[in-house]
């Protein structure tokens, strides 16, 4: 019950939001947002504890104010996502204005592959969209499988409807799929800054520990693609900015493991940047430090977060399981 309710939701909200103005639909969700935010969920809690990491000074009021503008970012991408398959290729077009696009455009012409790595920041769907509509540059990604199929199935069709391939996330089968697409000088995109398996690559991010996917350093090390960062944020007007940064290079010493442990560092650092620049567009709801997810004895753990709709993406995993 609690799945087809689920899937049901979603596709209300598809087929309800397209058919609103714009104006209705950015109020409509300005209110849901700051409705979420006074409840004062376990998913507004965690974003805000979340965010004392990444701010200075994170007073009580600092966070609270920043959590706010963090939930109304969140909506808009949710909002934005159930409208984008009615965008024209206009709309996709003028609606993202990144910086550094010469960086994957050099990429890609130079025929060695290029995986681009994202965090939770903004909406990269329409920055998807942007790609394959602007530089018409297809790519393939990753996605886990959710239940009920019916909503796997409705995400997929949707992704693929902005120009995606959208690979299951079953084992390390897509890790291969990824790596042929890459030798063949393709464009691979993953959500790539919350570990959702058990062996992702422990790195230093705010001067504490966490783990990261090593899925996007561990194709580049293998294929010899370029893996290009990405961060992604709003402003006040309808654009979403970016900025591709430059191409983290292989090391080119130690074992395989050790060169991607190496890029998966440097990879974090530029998605810290990013984040510090715009915290409330770092839509991080859940656990993700190792003391959050693994107190000591003594420490009271903290609620397991919940957010109130869940975000289907994909993180790549290290070795052989990037998602």
């Amino acid at each position: 019950m609690r799945e087809r309710l689920t899937d049901g939701l979603y596709g209300l909200g598809w087929s309800t939001l397209k058919a609103l103005p714009d104006p209705v639909v950015t109020r409509l969700g300005q209110h849901a947002a700051d409705a979420v935010w006074r409840r004062r969920g376990a998913g507004v809690r965690q974003l805000e504890a979340n965010l004392a990491r990444v701010v200075p000074d994170p007073t009580a009021r600092r966070l609270a104010a920043l959590s706010r503008l963090g939930m109304r970012s969140y909506t808009r991408y949710w909002l934005e996502s159930f409208r984008l398959p009615t965008w024209g290729e206009d709309r996709i077009r003028d609606s993202f204005a990144p910086a550094g696009v010469h960086h994957l455009e050099e990429g890609l012409a130079s025929g060695r592959g290029v995986v681009v790595a994202l965090p939770h920041m903004a909406n990269y769907d329409l920055a998807g969209a942007w790609v394959a509509t602007k530089l018409g540059a297809p790519f393939t990604t990753v996605m886990e499988r959710l239940k009920p199929e019916s909503l796997y199935d409705r995400f997929v069709a949707y992704r693929e409807s902005l120009g995606m391939e959208v690979l299951p996330h079953t084992g390390g089968s897509a890790f291969g799929a990824l790596a042929r697409r890459l030798r063949a000088g393709g464009l691979v995109c993953l959500v790539a800054d919350r570990d959702l398996s058990a062996s992702g690559v422990e790195v230093t991010f705010f001067g504490e520990t966490t783990k990261m996917p090593g899925g996007p350093a561990s194709l580049a090390v293998r294929t010899g693609a370029l893996l290009l960062p990405v961060t992604l944020w709003y402003d006040r007007s309808p654009v979403m900015h970016g900025r591709l940064h430059p191409a983290i290079e292989d090391p080119g010493t130690g074992t395989r493991a050790e060169r991607t442990a190496v890029m998966t560092q440097r990879l974090a650092d530029v998605f810290a940047e990013g984040i510090a620049d715009h915290p409330y567009d770092w839509h991080m709801l859940q656990r993700l430090w190792l003391s959050d997810l693994d107190p000591r004895p003594d420490t009271p753990r903290p609620d397991t977060p919940r957010p109130d709709t869940p975000r289907p993406d994909n993180p790549g995993s290290p070795g052989t399981e990037p998602s």
